[in-house]
């Protein structure tokens, strides 16, 4: 996944000559194409997030679209103060892109899971979020944040992705939710970031009647398309590789929330949550181990 987004952001960056990459003296045998091709749009920060940060706010006052790459837990919970009072304060366009999410860096302990920073990003004003799915929509968001003028926070994986989606991507718009299979069951599985490969072969291999879309944008929602979703699969299940506080299932239910109590959506759908229960993660093993561990899999009993 992170290959096919810089990828992308180098096809981006070569008609677009405000693009600028900075990392934090990683990302090494995937970023150095960007590094060869674009010399002066590039920016080892070091081991200094922090820093790097500060970097990129003054880059974008000067009119630059400031990528900042990083392990995911690093350029988001070390940092928060700066993205605050740096980027999204003044709207900046700085894009924090954030490898490794979730138990993608399981292995190495509890201090490099990255499974509280959705919640953390999405409070922030002025912050999109962003968590595609597979290395399609991982270059369709690329595609879209070269454009986007604002603060953002990129969720991706780490490397090995399996594609989903059919290779002919279509062009993502911002809060869209991706369709990947349709139904006239009451059912709908909306999963986001790279679980969803699991989570679609877990609904195969137990035959499970239901929709099912990716969620690339975690904030904003597009409020219309959640609503007609809402109203013809009234059996919600929600799956993401985060703490159930204030992620995907929150976005979900805060939306689905207004929805009701404002009477555009007459029936109150069940919403049914898997995440990860409040508390840290404490052993180290592979991504596939943890979700196992956390529970992150999905059951015939969730669908209706």
């Amino acid at each position: 996944m992170r290959t096919a987004f810089i990828q992308q952001l180098i096809k981006e960056a070569e008609t677009n000559d405000k693009i600028f990459l900075i990392v934090g003296d990683l990302g090494y045998h995937v970023v150095e194409p960007f590094r060869d091709k674009f010399p002066k749009r590039f920016l080892n920060a070091g081991i200094a997030e922090q820093n790097m940060i500060g970097v990129a706010a003054g880059l974008a006052k000067e009119g630059y679209n400031v990528y900042i790459y990083s392990i995911a837990n690093f350029p988001t919970l070390r940092c928060l103060e700066e993205i605050r009072n740096d980027v999204t304060y003044y709207n900046g366009s700085v894009k924090i892109v954030a490898v490794g999410a979730g138990f993608a860096y399981g292995s190495l302990g509890m201090s490099h899971h990255a499974t509280e920073e959705i919640g953390i990003m999405r409070t922030l004003p002025n912050m999109v979020v962003a968590s595609p799915s597979d290395p399609g929509e991982a270059q369709a968001v690329a595609s879209f944040t070269a454009n986007y003028p604002g603060s953002m926070y990129i969720r991706l994986g780490k490397a090995g992705e399996k594609q989903v989606f059919p290779d002919n991507q279509e062009k993502l718009q911002l809060g869209h939710l991706h369709c990947l299979r349709e139904s006239d069951s009451k059912n709908i599985l909306l999963a986001t970031g790279s679980i969803l490969f699991d989570s679609v072969n877990q609904i195969n291999e137990l035959s499970i009647d239901t929709a099912i879309y990716s969620v690339p944008f975690i904030k904003p929602l597009q409020t219309e398309q959640l609503l007609k979703l809402a109203e013809k699969h009234p059996n919600m299940v929600v799956i993401e590789e985060h703490q159930k506080s204030c992620g995907l299932g929150c976005a979900i239910i805060e939306q689905i929330s207004d929805l009701y109590a404002t009477g555009r959506l007459k029936n109150y759908p069940k919403i049914h949550r898997l995440a990860i229960n409040d508390e840290y993660v404490h052993i180290a093993g592979s991504e596939e181990y943890l979700r196992k561990f956390t529970h992150l899999t999905l059951s015939k009993d969730l669908f209706c």
